[in-house]
């Protein structure tokens, strides 16, 4: 058997993490249960998630070779077991932020016996004497169970034969290998070989340095060789000073030892001239051996290393020093900018921008400052603290230490993912979870029973409209749910096929991932089309037929994150930009000059009684209230917003409710 392990572009995505894991047995006892592989991927990571796939491949390994007297099958029961306990325990501590964006494929193989489950969006291909079965279809997928929270479910198992080959991909590989035919291509190498399938991708270096993810390749065969694991497109090894030291004193440590102009033995290098000295009994001195020669010389090469090190360090500090000059005279610009904001409103974009660059560069050299002398420490922290001071005053950020708790979730009653504010009342809901969950401004609490899981919900004038993949809509009204009606599926037939075995035209696939409202008309968010379909309403919580509501002129929102509508469709791009449309075109982009500088913002929401957007960025723990030019009104930021889900505005638009985590905070502006 032979593994090859192969990571697209690790640094590509600053939200994304993955992984893949290889465990062999490495003992007689470990034998009988076989071989373990883990492939997995978190996409919208939080900064306390940064080890989360290495932390549960850990669990998932102890288990799985903690007891090898029971069969393969079995021992990957009990560790899916024990990983679910894992993942629960993370749950009830308020992290819920991977839930929905977790991709994890576990497969155990021992001899040609394979066993396998996964949870999330990765996929499974079996290449067979160049056919591809796609084996992840024979998985009956089970709805996850949130009490006691259940991810992994169903194991598949089968018979493998030699010369077969697994190929376990995260999402945006398989799609990329599926769409560019990629996988056909890897079926045809024949014999199969690791260093014909790395030449083969580095062929495909221009299409795949665009695609972050994993491909792990289990050849089957009878000879067993170590797996590799290879980067595409690797960062460069980094300079280490310290290596090249080492080196020049190891060579001069050999140099010693073996002079090259000694012949014989040791000669002097000076000779001095001879003086006739008083007969004088002096006592004979101890001869210098190699090693004391050796260790003296070591150290007269430090103390020479250590002289020219200080003579840099001054040479630096001195560049420093002029480097913290020239940043506080753009600093005393900024200033003076600022003295004449009255008379002219638009220095302060100046003023701002000027601080941003001074921020940036203060900041590069904030992390040298521990080698300096102390005294020049204090001048770019100070210097620093001023900057920042300017920076939050004019971009109207708040730093929250600590934040109104309004309401904190019991994990073993109900996990949220989703809110939604209608009549002064926040409800939660979950796609992974049944029932509503109610909070009144008294903080009083209820489970609203319902048999069903929902997606999305807007508040409507008198109900709240709730939606459940793909096409379901429910209505909440007066504590009463009605029962559920049907949207219409929003893209045309294909024509018949008839070159195929299937008698009937087939629709293309839809996902809608964000929807909003306008005069109870619904939009819809198809994000990997870039659509936007729109219902009209007709009458009594009916909805005509779908319309997609793009100008077909318009180029499509394939960028898109999220969606609020309020008479203009805003849409906030995966660039960090805000587009208005209007009557299906573009109108503008808004890009936002605000600092810190954003990272990437999650959603947004408007609505047409209110004059401002709102924008939640979970990475850097704020929210942001802005005017619908794009001119920032008021940001908070604080550190206990540490896993920001979503949140939600009151009828006027002072009062912001935050989702974080299992807890609910409340601010006002």
């Amino acid at each position: 058997m032979r593994v090859f392990e192969f990571h697209f572009n690790p640094k590509l995505k600053t939200d994304l993490i993955f992984d893949s894991f290889c465990y062999e047995p490495e003992n007689i006892y470990e034998r009988r249960i076989g071989s373990l592989y883990l492939v997995g991927l978190l996409k919208n990571v939080l900064p306390q998630n940064l080890h989360f796939l290495d932390r549960l491949a850990k669990v998932i390994k102890d288990q799985y070779y903690r007891s090898t007297l029971v069969s393969a099958e079995k021992s990957l029961k009990e560790s899916l077991r024990q990983a679910n306990e894992f993942l629960e325990g993370i749950a009830k501590k308020g992290d819920v932020s991977w839930l929905g964006n977790f991709s994890y494929a576990v497969l155990s193989l021992k001899n040609f016996e394979l066993n396998f489950t996964k949870v999330g969006e990765i996929k499974i291909f079996l290449l067979r004497r160049g056919q591809i079965i796609d084996i992840d279809k024979k998985l009956r997928f089970q709805d996850i169970e949130p009490y006691p929270l259940k991810i992994f479910g169903n194991i598949v198992s089968g018979k493998l034969a030699e010369n077969d080959l697994i190929l376990a991909l995260t999402k945006e590989v398989s799609e990329t290998f599926q769409n560019q035919n990629l996988i056909n291509e890897v079926a045809k190498i024949t014999p199969f070989d690791g260093k014909k399938l790395s030449e083969f991708f580095k062929t495909k270096n221009e299409l795949l340095s665009k695609i972050s993810g994993v491909c792990l390749a289990i050849f089957l065969s009878k000879e067993v060789l170590a797996g590799k694991k290879e980067i595409i497109l690797p960062r460069p090894k980094e300079f280490s000073l310290r290596e090249i030291f080492s080196s020049v004193v190891n060579y001069f440590k050999k140099l010693i030892k073996k002079p090259r102009w000694a012949v014989g033995g040791w000669r002097p290098l000076l000779k001095f001239p001879r003086f006739k000295l008083p007969k004088i009994t002096i006592p004979k001195l101890p001869r210098l051996n190699k090693n004391l020669i050796s260790i003296l010389a070591l150290i007269f090469f430090l103390a020479i290393g250590f002289f020219v090190a200080e003579q840099e360090k001054k040479q630096q500090l001195k560049i420093y020093q002029n480097n913290l000059n020239q940043i506080q005279e753009k600093v005393n610009q900024a200033e003076s900018l600022l003295i004449l904001k009255k008379v002219n409103p638009q220095l302060m974009e100046q003023a701002n921008s000027l601080f941003k660059e001074s921020w940036e560069e203060i900041s590069s050299l904030a992390k040298e400052a521990s080698a300096f002398p102390l005294d020049f420490q204090n001048q770019i922290f100070s210097l620093k603290n001023k900057v920042t001071n300017n920076l939050f005053e004019l971009n109207k950020l708040e730093i929250i230490e600590r934040p109104e708790l309004f309401f904190e979730f019991d994990s073993q009653q109900f996990i949220p993912q989703k809110m939604v504010i209608f009549d002064n009342e926040l409800y939660f809901f979950s796609p992974y979870t049944q029932n509503l969950f109610k909070i009144n401004q008294n903080r009083e609490s209820e489970i609203i029973q319902i048999d069903k899981k929902f997606n999305l919900a807007i508040a409507l004038s008198d109900s709240i409209l709730f939606f459940s993949k793909p096409n379901q809509l429910v209505n909440f009204k007066n504590g009463e749910f009605s029962q559920a009606s049907s949207l219409g599926e929003p893209y045309p037939k294909d024509e018949e096929d008839k070159s195929s075995s299937l008698p009937f035209a087939t629709a293309r696939v839809f996902n809608f991932d964000d929807f909003s409202s306008y005069k109870s008309n619904l939009y819809f968010l198809d994000k990997k089309p870039g659509e936007i379909i729109k219902y009209p309403y007709l009458e009594a919580l009916k909805w005509s037929s779908p319309q997609l509501w793009l100008n077909s002129q318009t180029k499509k929102v394939t960028l898109a994150k999220s969606m609020a509508v309020d008479g203009s469709v805003w849409i906030l791009t995966k660039t960090n930009e805000i587009q208005r449309y209007y009557a299906g075109r573009l109108q503008e982009t808004l890009k936002l000059d605000i600092f810190p500088e954003p990272k990437e913002f999650s959603k947004i929401f408007a609505s047409p009684y209110l004059p401002h957007l709102y924008i939640l960025e979970p990475i850097q723990k704020r929210i942001m209230i802005l005017t619908k030019a794009g001119e920032t009104i008021k940001q908070f930021q604080s550190e206990k917003f540490d896993n920001l889900l979503d949140f939600g505005v009151s009828e006027n638009g002072k009062t912001i409710y935050l989702l974080n985590g299992l807890k609910v905070f409340k601010m006002e502006f």
